[in-house]
């Protein structure tokens, strides 16, 4: 059987083996990467920030 990607614990549904996490750490995963993706900015926004400084 495999392991859950976050906590390590066997997983024990085809659901969960294919997902790579149980349903619990699934939940919190989304959670983390939606929270992870809210405060990353693009190149695109980051380009844009530097031409906008360096015309100060």
């Amino acid at each position: 059987m495999s392991g859950c990607k976050r906590c390590n614990r066997e997983l024990k549904t085809q659901k969960s083996i294919a997902a790579g996490y149980g349903p619990t750490c699934k939940k919190k995963q989304e959670e983390a990467d939606a929270e992870f993706l809210k405060i990353q900015i693009t190149i695109d926004e980051e380009l844009a920030y530097q031409e906008k400084v360096k015309r100060r």
